[in-house]
């Protein structure tokens, strides 16, 4: 074995070094204080059991509360909160109790039970439906330390999805109204909730929508921002945008009070040469799937009715009184009897005038029978006539009135 060639004195120095080292770091170990955890509770809540009440009934069910963690729970806060179809029904001792955002009823309960790590103690939970009950919510539990619950869920803060045993009644609102060809005109259609059940469908995104069907030879040109054009089988543009067949409306917050009524408003534009026109509305579902809750079919559907006036194009047929000579009071002609036309114009000594004056023979015009605008003897359109043509009808002016009322599905 080779030597080593290290002088015998600094070999002893170095391992006293090292020795000297050695008894420096042993005591820096051995004498570092030791602490141990205290721990902390860990709660966590049993889930409560499912359930469709009636309008009227009470649920009262408990959760088991259990201290997973190595400390004890010295209390705790226990928060339940209730969706709008379900009430408390009597207020608890210890529990404070108010309605926040969305009509959210609830319940903050300071509970003094001491848990201990490893054991577990019941909590009642109570409430009773409303009769307007339908798709409801229940939250309720603690943190895991026991203090008040953020946001979210976890095994300390759960939420109950139920059903009350009831329903609710979509109605569909048509329009019935009057148009120009050519010209613009608006239409209110609506959703109605005739309950008994409030309607907000808690657990998916095929939220209660009014379907929309313009009617042909109409165009949307001016859309509610609550509502959307539809695809083959939902949403596939931004609400709002024009020109589209069909739309489903639906608010915001997607939700349908008792009695409620949702009004649309679209503004149509009537192509030139229109015909009485018909499109349609339908209560349903944003994706156009009939909701379980609606138990009567029959009211979904209402009718878009556009009524447009016969059209107010010269006949080019003459009419009757073109052929027929009128009875003038005077006129060029010696015997009274004008030559020619119904007298409309009262001929240069006639006693018809542009002021009102009238004829005693002779026809006044075409039949009047709701078009916009009946011809004159001469087959002239009103409307196109001249103000001595106005005096031959005794000044009288044809005024169509647009009618609108609302109809609702049967």
């Amino acid at each position: 074995m080779r030597q080593s060639t290290r002088p015998s004195h600094l070999r002893k120095s170095a391992a006293l070094v090292a020795a000297a080292a050695a008894a420096v770091a042993v005591p820096a170990f051995a004498g570092s204080p030791a602490y141990a955890d205290p721990g902390e509770p860990s709660l966590a809540i049993s889930s409560l059991p499912g359930a469709s009440p009636k309008p009227g009934e009470v649920y009262d069910k408990n959760v088991v509360v259990t201290n997973n963690g190595t400390a004890a729970a010295d209390g705790f806060t226990f928060l339940v909160r209730l969706t709008r179809g379900l009430d408390f029904p009597e207020e608890v001792k210890g529990c404070t109790y108010s309605t926040i955002a969305d009509q959210v009823r609830q319940a903050v309960c300071e509970l003094d039970t001491v848990v201990e790590p490893g054991a577990s103690v019941r909590t009642p939970v109570r409430f009773k439906a409303l009769p307007k009950a339908l798709m409801e919510q229940v939250e309720y539990g603690t943190s895991a330390t026991g203090a008040l619950p953020g946001e979210g869920f976890s095994d300390s803060y759960r939420r109950l999805d139920l059903t009350a045993d009831s329903s609710a009644d979509l109605v569909a609102v048509g329009e019935d109204t009057e148009a120009l060809a050519g010209g613009q005109q608006s239409i209110n259609v609506g959703l109605r909730n005739d309950g008994p059940g409030w309607i907000k469908v808690q657990t998916s995104d095929d939220q209660p929508a009014l379907m929309v069907r313009i009617p042909k030879g109409t165009t949307a040109s001016k859309v509610p921002d609550d509502c959307s054009p539809f695809g083959i089988d939902g949403p596939d543009a931004p609400g709002g945008t024009p020109g589209r067949a069909v739309y489903v409306c639906t608010p915001d917050d997607h939700v349908i009070e008792v009695g409620q009524t949702l009004t649309y408003t679209f503004m149509l534009d009537i192509a030139k040469g229109t015909k009485t026109t018909d499109g349609s509305v339908k209560a349903t579902s944003v994706y156009d799937i009939h909701p379980d809750f609606d138990k009567n079919p029959a009211n979904d559907t209402a009718k878009i009715h556009v009524a447009i006036p016969t059209d107010n194009e010269e006949d080019p047929s003459p009419s009757p009184s073109a052929t027929t000579p009128g009875t003038s009071t005077g006129g060029n002609d010696p015997s009274g009897q004008s030559t020619g036309g119904s007298g409309s114009t009262g001929g240069a000594g006639g006693t018809g005038s542009a002021s009102g004056g009238s004829t005693t023979g002779g026809s006044t015009g075409g039949d009047v029978d709701g078009s916009l605008a009946s011809t004159g003897s001469d087959g002239t359109p009103v409307l196109a006539a001249t103000a001595a043509a106005t005096a031959a009808l005794g000044a009288g002016l044809v005024v169509v009135v647009r009618r609108r009322r609302a109809s609702a599905g049967s």
